[in-house]
């Protein structure tokens, strides 16, 4: 993770494998010792304690996952002051971008032919222009479409926005480190929708200052 949200993403998907591995360890044992169980009550009617058990603990343990995933939910909503507003527009096949916040900044971002990749560049993964955007800071990402539905994903970010036509989608990510994070349109909006990736270079805040100055 490259971020602080996908960190807390991380946490409850770990929370929630623990609560799965001790129900199944649970309910393992207790088949398993089916298997071994002689005894008979002829006259066992009913149980209503044990019932009132099984119908009480599955309600308390959804609640141990239901109040993490709500908290991660409203976190993964929330847009905290944002120092940089980047608008994200889905094309067939390729992406564009807008810094409206500095003197309008436009580019159209394509993914580099296979001939062409540099012998560092990852197939499929490397694009033309690349995203550029400062560390430790709040951003917020627009994201829409102009032709059919797309969705601007980065796994290394926790961020997957689907963008619409006609709508306008937004939402923030805070990237704790430098370095390159790769993402692709993870939404089926045709046949070459996995051919539109996404580049962000993370880097300090005078090296962005440099680079929108350049521009």
């Amino acid at each position: 993770s490259a971020s602080p949200l996908m960190q807390q993403l991380i946490f409850f998907h770990d929370h929630a494998l623990l609560i799965l591995v001790m129900i199944t360890v649970l309910v393992g044992y207790l088949m398993f010792m089916l298997f071994f169980n002689n005894y008979v009550n002829r006259f066992l009617l009913h149980g209503q304690l044990i019932e009132m058990i099984w119908t009480i603990l599955p309600a308390i343990i959804l609640l141990f996952i239901a109040f993490p995933s709500l908290r991660l939910l409203y976190l993964l909503d929330e847009i905290n002051e944002p120092s940089v507003t980047l608008k994200s527009i889905g094309h067939q096949w390729y992406w564009s971008y807008e810094y409206s916040d500095f003197n309008n900044i436009e580019f159209d971002s394509y993914m580099i032919p296979t001939n062409e990749l540099p012998t560092d560049g990852f197939r499929l993964l490397d694009v033309d222009n690349r995203i550029v955007l400062p560390m430790n800071s709040q951003i917020r990402i627009l994201v829409t479409a102009a032709d059919v539905i797309h969705s601007w994903t980065i796994p290394a970010l926790g961020v997957k926005v689907d963008g619409t036509p006609g709508r306008l989608n937004q939402t923030n990510f805070f990237m704790n480190r430098p370095g390159l994070f790769y993402g692709q349109c993870s939404e089926i909006c045709g046949a070459n929708h996995s051919f539109m990736p996404i580049v962000i270079e993370s880097v300090p805040t005078n090296y962005f200052i440099k680079w929108i100055s350049n521009n």
